[in-house]
C-alpha cells in the first residue's frame, strides 16, 4: 500500500481504514438445536405432542411486544409485503421526516425464510414410531427494530417471530464515526457512506479504531433485550444469546482530492484487475494457500452500477472488491462470510495441555481482533498490487535500461531480452501472488524451468534457475534475503517487469490505439 501512496501522493488527500457495514447474529444456546431444544422441553415440562401451541404462544408474545413498543413511543409500524424492498430507506426517511437524533425510529414486519424445527416420526429398534425434533426450512415473520443509536447512528436489529428466535444487529461503521465526529466537532463532507474529506484525518482514524478494541457482547445483550422480551422471563430459563459475526466488512477509502484526479486512473485500475490478477493472486490478497491443497474456486465479477465500476473478487464464500465511491474515494473492501477459510493464533488443548497454535479463526466475537488483521492486510496487499498502474513514463526508458548489458565489479552480465518468450515465461512465474509477500526460492521455480527444457537433467536445471536469478539480480529486478535462500522483487522489477508483459500481451492494434 505504501508504493501505491506514494505513486499517486500528489493525487491522494487521505486513507481511512475500518469497519464499514457489520452484521452480529445471535443464537439462543438453550434452543438452537434440536437436541438442546429437546431438553429446554423436557425441563418445561412440555410434550413433543405439545409443544406447537406453546411455539405459537411464544412467538405471539414476540409479535405482541414488537407492536407495543411501537405504540408506547409513538412510532409507526409498517408491514412490507416484499423482502426486496428497501425498509432501511423507509426508515431513513421517516427519521429525516421526523428529525429523530436518538432513539426509535419504527418497526417493520416483513415475512422472510428462517431455520426452524419440526416434530417428526422414528423408528426404534423394535419397530414403533418415535416422535423426534428435526431442523426444518420455513417462511415467519421478521420484525426490524430501526434505532437512531447515541453511539452507533443508524442501525437496526432483526428477529425472527418463530423458535429458534434468531436475532441480528447491523450496525455501520462509517454510520459511528459521523456520530463521533458530530460529537467531538471535527468537520467533515459526508456522501452517503463515505467520506470525501475529513479535517482531522488521524483522529477520525484513532475514533474508527475503536470499534474492534471494544467489548461488544453487553452491548449487544442490550439490543437483544428491546426486541426479545422472553429473556425476562426468568421462568424460561433461556440462556442469554451467544453472538457471532454473520457478516463483516472492512473497507479502506483512499481519498482522492479530486474526483476527475481519479477518473483519470481508475480505468486502468479497472483493465489491471481484470486481465492481470489471476487465481494466484486473488488467493494471495485473501492470505490463502495457492498450492494443490486449495479444492476452491476463484471467480471474479465486473459490474457496472449507476454509481460506477465494480471488481469483486471472490474466494469461496470471502471476496475483495475495489470501486470508487461518490466520484473521489477508491475504495477496497473485504468481507468475510466464512472465517474459518482463514487462521488466528490462540491457546487450545492439545495431548491434555494448553498450547499457542495456529488454528481455524473462529465466527465468535472473540476473534474480532484478528479478522481486522486479515481484512486489513488483505487491502493493504491489493492495493501494493495496484501500485504499478497508471506510470506515465514511456516504456523505452523502462526497458532500454535492461536490455543492455551491465558489469559488477570484474564481472559482465549479458543484457536481458524483456519482451522476448524466455525473459517474458520468468517474469510471469516470478510475479505469481504466491511469492508477493514471502518471496521465492530456486525449488519454486523448478517445475516452470523444467517444462520449458525437458531435455536437462534435475541438477542441470536447478543450474539453469540459477543463473538467471544471478542474471535478474545484476540489473536490480530481485534480490536476495540475507543468510537465506530466499529472493523478492524490487519496486523496478516489478515495474519493469509488469510492463513487459503488457506489452508483450498486447495486440498491435491496442498499441497503435
Amino acid at each position: 500500500m505504501k508504493r501505491f501512496l506514494e505513486r499517486y501522493d500528489d493525487r491522494i488527500e487521505g486513507i481511512l481504514s475500518g469497519f464499514d457495514r457489520v452484521v452480529f447474529r445471535g443464537s439462543l444456546t438453550s434452543i438452537n438445536y434440536p437436541a438442546a431444544l429437546q431438553a429446554w422441553l423436557n425441563s418445561q415440562g412440555i410434550l413433543l405432542k405439545d409443544c406447537k401451541g406453546k411455539f405459537k404462544e411464544l412467538s405471539e408474545e414476540i409479535k405482541e411486544g414488537g407492536q407495543a413498543l411501537a405504540e408506547q413511543q409513538k412510532r409507526p409500524y409498517r408491514y412490507i409485503c416484499s423482502p426486496k424492498e428497501s425498509k432501511e430507506d423507509w426508515a431513513r426517511s421517516i427519521q429525516e421526516k421526523d428529525k429523530i437524533e436518538e432513539g426509535l425510529i419504527c418497526v417493520v414486519g416483513c415475512v422472510e425464510s428462517c431455520r426452524t424445527f419440526r416434530v417428526g416420526s422414528n423408528w426404534t429398534k423394535r419397530g414403533q414410531p418415535r416422535l423426534v425434533l428435526r431442523v426444518a426450512y420455513r417462511k415467519c415473520l421478521h420484525l426490524y427494530f430501526y434505532y437512531m443509536d447515541r453511539e452507533l447512528g443508524l442501525m437496526h436489529i432483526r428477529i425472527e417471530t418463530w423458535l429458534p428466535f434468531m436475532i441480528q444487529v447491523c450496525c455501520n461503521g462509517r454510520e459511528y464515526l459521523a456520530r463521533q465526529m458530530d460529537r467531538r466537532g471535527i468537520n467533515y463532507e459526508r456522501r452517503g457512506n463515505c467520506f470525501p474529506h475529513i479535517e482531522k484525518l488521524s483522529a477520525a482514524q484513532r475514533i474508527l479504531d475503536r470499534l474492534h478494541e471494544r467489548k461488544w457482547a453487553p452491548l449487544l445483550h442490550v439490543f437483544a433485550s428491546r426486541a426479545n422480551p422472553l429473556l425476562a422471563h426468568g421462568n424460561l430459563s433461556l440462556r442469554h444469546y451467544y453472538w457471532t459475526f454473520w457478516e463483516s466488512e472492512y473497507a479502506t477509502d483512499v481519498m482522492f482530492r479530486e474526483a476527475k484526479l481519479l477518473d483519470e486512473i481508475y480505468p486502468a485500475l479497472v483493465r489491471q484487475a481484470i486481465h492481470h490478477f489471476h487465481s494466484q493472486d486473488v488467493l494471495r490478497f485473501l492470505g490463502r494457500r495457492t498450492n494443490i491443497r486449495f479444492r476452491g474456486e476463484v471467480r471474479t465479477h465486473l459490474a457496472e452500477r449507476i454509481e460506477g465500476v465494480r471488481v469483486r473478487h471472490w474466494v469461496e464464500e470471502n471476496s475483495i472488491k475495489m470501486y470508487d465511491k461518490q466520484g473521489s474515494v477508491l475504495r477496497i473492501e473485504t468481507t468475510i462470510n466464512d472465517p474459518r477459510r482463514f487462521r488466528v493464533r490462540r491457546r487450545v488443548m492439545r495431548k491434555g495441555q494448553r498450547v499457542l497454535a495456529w488454528v481455524n479463526m473462529r465466527k465468535g466475537i472473540a476473534d474480532i481482533r484478528r479478522r481486522v488483521e486479515v481484512s486489513r492486510a488483505a487491502n493493504q496487499r491489493y492495493l501494493e498490487a495496484l501500485s504499478v498502474v497508471g506510470l506515465t513514463m514511456p516504456s523505452h526508458r523502462l526497458l532500454d535500461p535492461v536490455s543492455r548489458p551491465v558489469v559488477i565489479g570484474d564481472r559482465r552480465y549479458r543484457r536481458l531480452e524483456p519482451i522476448a518468450p524466455n525473459d517474458c515465461s520468468l517474469f510471469a512465474e516470478i510475479l505469481r501472488g504466491e511469492y508477493a509477500i514471502d518471496g521465492f526460492r530456486n525449488r519454486d521455480l523448478f517445475e516452470h524451468a523444467r517444462e520449458r527444457h525437458p531435455k536437462l537433467t534435475p541438477r542441470a536445471v536447478s543450474a539453469w534457475i540459477t543463473r538467471r536469478l544471478r542474471l535478474s539480480r545484476a540489473h536490480g529486478l530481485i534480490f536476495k534475503v540475507p543468510n537465506r535462500s530466499l529472493y523478492r522483487i524490487t519496486e523496478k522489477g516489478r515495474t519493469v517487469m509488469t510492463r513487459a508483459l503488457e506489452l508483450r500481451e498486447y495486440s498491435g492494434v491496442k498499441l497503435a490505439a
